[in-house]
């Protein structure tokens, strides 16, 4: 984004604009997530806006994160990524941009709800090398009572396929089998086995600069490994309706979800905790 000045400064702030700036999103648009469960949207981001945050965003991954040993000794979920969470709350720079209005608006629109609060965010780093990432479905680890919620997947480069674009399986979102399924080798092969049974297409392509997606919590999705030479660096940002309660009825990887993302809400109650704040609401 170029503000017409020499003054770095101008293209600071046009970097920060475009954090809570509307995004054109057409009924069109909001009819395809309603149908497939996803969609990806170009040009959300400027280059410089991603060049700002994101080296602060890999930087605090690369600290942060506790996974220190090769990548053959660890197992298919560990070799998928590292990721750091909240991040938020580690970088005022960071927080920003996890709190900007823009992606929020997407989300609640997209959602068709009247609102978004943050359930958390979570830096996905695949570094060269790096395995896949197997087919799943999100939702199986979070303690929310609706599925009205939506995982914001924002590349800080592009991201060819040979570096593990995320791909989706289009319409999975009201599929039931696989979702008692974590990450793991036997997610991998018995969803994607499920999906071809059932005909659902598979749908992967590259992520251009700037460009997003929106993913449901139950929309089965995967990527592949990172064949390049450069690591693929990824924000996600997970957005829940504004309204959103308390699951009453939890597995234990629910149950330690709610304990670190939703401390202190209450089984069937409305989840507002100081880690769960609204971003935007039409209010």
């Amino acid at each position: 984004m170029n503000s017409g000045t020499d003054d770095p400064r101008a293209d600071t702030a046009d970097a920060e604009r475009l954090l809570d700036a509307p995004y054109p999103l057409d009924p069109e648009r909001i009819e395809r997530f309603r149908r497939d469960g996803f969609i990806k949207l170009k040009q959300v981001f400027a280059p410089a806006t991603l060049a700002r945050y994101g080296r602060e965003i890999t930087r605090l991954t690369i600290e942060l994160n506790d996974e220190h040993r090769p990548l053959e000794a660890r197992g298919t979920y560990d070799r998928a990524f590292l990721q750091v969470m909240n991040l938020w709350e580690s970088s005022p720079l960071v927080g920003r941009f996890v709190m900007g209005r823009r992606l929020a608006r997407i989300a609640a629109e997209l959602l068709q709800v009247r609102g978004v609060r943050l359930y958390h965010d979570q830096s996905l780093y695949k570094e060269p090398g790096g395995g896949i990432t197997p087919a799943h479905a999100d939702q199986y680890y979070w303690p929310l009572a609706s599925d009205r919620v939506v995982t914001a997947w924002i590349p800080l480069q592009a991201v060819p396929p040979e570096m593990g674009a995320l791909g989706f399986y289009a319409g999975s979102q009201s599929v039931a089998f696989g979702r008692d399924l974590g990450i793991s080798d036997e997610s991998e092969e018995k969803i994607s086995a499920n999906m071809a049974a059932h005909g659902l297409r598979f749908e992967s392509e590259s992520f251009e600069l700037g460009e997003v997606s929106f993913h449901l919590g139950w929309t089965f999705h995967k990527a592949g490994a990172n064949l390049s030479d450069h690591p693929r660096s990824v924000m996600t940002i997970i957005y829940m309706d504004a309204d959103m309660r308390l699951g009453e009825k939890l597995n234990l990887v629910q149950a330690n979800d709610r304990d670190r993302w939703c401390p202190g809400a209450s089984p069937g109650q409305a989840i507002d905790t100081r880690k769960n704040p609204v971003i935007w609401s039409r209010e």
